[in-house]
Protein backbone atom coordinates (compact mmCIF):
# COMPACT_ATOMS: atom_id res chain seq x y z
CA UNK A 1 0.00 0.00 0.00
CA UNK A 2 1.36 3.54 -0.84
CA UNK A 3 2.18 5.45 2.07
CA UNK A 4 2.33 9.35 0.80
CA UNK A 5 5.25 9.79 1.56
CA UNK A 6 7.56 11.41 -1.43
CA UNK A 7 10.51 9.75 -3.50
CA UNK A 8 12.55 10.62 -5.87
CA UNK A 9 12.70 8.23 -8.78
CA UNK A 10 15.78 8.65 -11.34
CA UNK A 11 16.42 9.30 -14.62
CA UNK A 12 16.38 6.50 -16.78
CA UNK A 13 15.61 4.22 -13.97
CA UNK A 14 13.48 1.11 -14.45
CA UNK A 15 9.97 1.80 -13.15
CA UNK A 16 6.79 -0.68 -14.26
CA UNK A 17 3.49 1.37 -15.17
CA UNK A 18 0.40 -0.10 -13.66
CA UNK A 19 -1.49 2.16 -14.14
CA UNK A 20 -2.62 5.13 -16.39
CA UNK A 21 -6.59 6.27 -15.41
CA UNK A 22 -7.42 9.54 -14.68
CA UNK A 23 -5.09 12.85 -13.63
CA UNK A 24 -2.10 10.15 -12.44
CA UNK A 25 -0.33 7.28 -12.78
CA UNK A 26 0.87 4.58 -10.68
CA UNK A 27 3.92 2.70 -10.97
CA UNK A 28 6.16 -0.14 -9.54
CA UNK A 29 9.99 0.97 -8.40
CA UNK A 30 12.38 -1.06 -6.84
CA UNK A 31 9.32 -3.05 -5.97
CA UNK A 32 7.52 -0.37 -4.22
CA UNK A 33 4.22 1.30 -5.79
CA UNK A 34 4.56 5.10 -6.36
CA UNK A 35 2.08 8.00 -7.69
CA UNK A 36 3.18 9.80 -9.90
CA UNK A 37 1.03 13.72 -10.18
CA UNK A 38 -0.16 14.36 -13.68
CA UNK A 39 2.20 17.74 -13.80
CA UNK A 40 4.73 15.37 -13.44
CA UNK A 41 3.31 13.00 -16.27
CA UNK A 42 6.41 14.42 -18.42
CA UNK A 43 9.43 12.40 -16.33
CA UNK A 44 7.38 9.00 -17.97
CA UNK A 45 6.84 10.48 -21.20
CA UNK A 46 3.36 10.73 -20.95
CA UNK A 47 0.87 13.87 -20.94
CA UNK A 48 -2.40 13.96 -19.38
CA UNK A 49 -5.01 15.42 -20.88
CA UNK A 50 -7.00 18.24 -19.73
CA UNK A 51 -10.93 17.35 -18.59
CA UNK A 52 -13.16 18.29 -21.26
CA UNK A 53 -16.69 18.81 -19.68
CA UNK A 54 -19.74 18.29 -21.39
CA UNK A 55 -22.33 21.03 -22.07
CA UNK A 56 -24.38 22.16 -19.58
CA UNK A 57 -28.08 22.42 -19.32
CA UNK A 58 -27.76 24.85 -15.92
CA UNK A 59 -28.05 28.21 -17.35
CA UNK A 60 -25.68 29.53 -14.10
CA UNK A 61 -23.95 27.99 -11.01
CA UNK A 62 -22.02 24.98 -10.92
CA UNK A 63 -23.36 22.03 -12.70
CA UNK A 64 -23.09 18.98 -10.35
CA UNK A 65 -22.73 17.09 -13.18
CA UNK A 66 -19.51 19.07 -14.13
CA UNK A 67 -18.35 18.01 -10.23
CA UNK A 68 -18.92 14.23 -10.41
CA UNK A 69 -17.28 14.32 -13.87
CA UNK A 70 -14.45 15.37 -12.60
CA UNK A 71 -14.37 13.40 -9.35
CA UNK A 72 -14.71 9.94 -11.87
CA UNK A 73 -11.63 11.17 -13.26
CA UNK A 74 -9.71 10.38 -9.80
CA UNK A 75 -8.90 6.76 -9.45
CA UNK A 76 -7.19 5.03 -6.15
CA UNK A 77 -3.37 4.06 -6.65
CA UNK A 78 -3.92 0.75 -5.66
CA UNK A 79 -7.57 -0.11 -7.54
CA UNK A 80 -8.64 0.42 -11.00
CA UNK A 81 -12.09 2.01 -10.29
CA UNK A 82 -12.53 5.79 -9.77
CA UNK A 83 -13.24 7.29 -6.22
CA UNK A 84 -16.81 7.80 -7.17
CA UNK A 85 -17.56 4.48 -8.06
CA UNK A 86 -15.72 2.81 -5.13
CA UNK A 87 -17.92 5.11 -2.72
CA UNK A 88 -15.27 7.25 -1.41
CA UNK A 89 -17.53 10.88 -2.02
CA UNK A 90 -19.90 11.23 0.96
CA UNK A 91 -21.09 14.57 0.14
CA UNK A 92 -20.75 17.60 -2.70
CA UNK A 93 -22.21 20.77 -1.60
CA UNK A 94 -22.19 23.68 -3.94
CA UNK A 95 -21.98 27.51 -3.06
CA UNK A 96 -21.61 29.88 -5.98
CA UNK A 97 -18.01 29.26 -6.88
CA UNK A 98 -16.82 26.81 -3.93
CA UNK A 99 -17.65 23.26 -4.16
CA UNK A 100 -17.39 21.15 -0.60
CA UNK A 101 -16.36 17.54 -0.25
CA UNK A 102 -16.72 14.99 1.96
CA UNK A 103 -14.88 11.95 1.31
CA UNK A 104 -13.33 9.06 2.94
CA UNK A 105 -10.69 6.46 2.17
CA UNK A 106 -10.84 2.48 1.60
CA UNK A 107 -8.68 2.65 4.57
CA UNK A 108 -8.16 4.54 8.01
CA UNK A 109 -4.67 3.97 7.60
CA UNK A 110 -4.42 4.95 3.83
CA UNK A 111 -0.92 7.48 3.84
CA UNK A 112 -2.14 8.22 0.25
CA UNK A 113 -5.11 10.57 1.60
CA UNK A 114 -3.34 13.90 1.33
CA UNK A 115 -2.57 12.97 -2.21
CA UNK A 116 -6.03 11.52 -3.05
CA UNK A 117 -7.36 15.43 -1.60
CA UNK A 118 -4.97 17.37 -3.52
CA UNK A 119 -5.94 15.26 -6.49
CA UNK A 120 -10.02 16.10 -6.17
CA UNK A 121 -8.77 19.69 -5.54
CA UNK A 122 -6.64 19.66 -9.04
CA UNK A 123 -9.23 17.83 -10.77
CA UNK A 124 -12.66 20.01 -9.79
CA UNK A 125 -11.05 23.16 -9.81
CA UNK A 126 -11.31 22.60 -13.73
CA UNK A 127 -14.92 22.29 -13.53
CA UNK A 128 -16.79 25.32 -15.01
CA UNK A 129 -17.81 28.16 -12.67
CA UNK A 130 -15.32 26.52 -9.73
CA UNK A 131 -12.91 29.24 -8.16
CA UNK A 132 -12.34 27.20 -5.34
CA UNK A 133 -12.46 23.42 -3.92
CA UNK A 134 -12.57 22.26 -0.16
CA UNK A 135 -12.36 18.65 0.64
CA UNK A 136 -13.00 17.56 3.98
CA UNK A 137 -11.44 13.75 5.10
CA UNK A 138 -14.03 11.79 7.29
CA UNK A 139 -14.04 8.02 8.20
CA UNK A 140 -17.49 7.80 9.40
CA UNK A 141 -19.21 5.85 8.89
CA UNK A 142 -16.13 3.99 7.57
CA UNK A 143 -16.22 2.50 4.16
CA UNK A 144 -17.21 -0.91 3.10
CA UNK A 145 -17.36 -2.71 0.03
CA UNK A 146 -20.91 -2.06 0.24
CA UNK A 147 -20.53 1.85 -0.66
CA UNK A 148 -19.40 0.98 -4.35
CA UNK A 149 -21.21 1.07 -7.50
CA UNK A 150 -22.91 -2.02 -8.85
CA UNK A 151 -20.30 -1.28 -12.19
CA UNK A 152 -17.22 -1.11 -9.70
CA UNK A 153 -18.49 -4.53 -8.03
CA UNK A 154 -18.50 -5.70 -11.87
CA UNK A 155 -15.11 -4.24 -12.56
CA UNK A 156 -13.43 -5.60 -9.47
CA UNK A 157 -16.06 -9.03 -9.12
CA UNK A 158 -16.55 -8.38 -5.28
CA UNK A 159 -20.75 -9.01 -6.61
Amino acid sequence: MPTGDPITVRANHFVTLTQTLGGSFTIIVDGNMARVAGKDADALGLHVDPLEFPASSKADGIDPEHIWHALRSVYDPEIPVNIADLGLIYDVALNTTTVSIKMTLTAPGCGMGPVLIEEVKDRVIQAPGVSSVEVELVLDPPWSRDMMSEAAQLELGVF
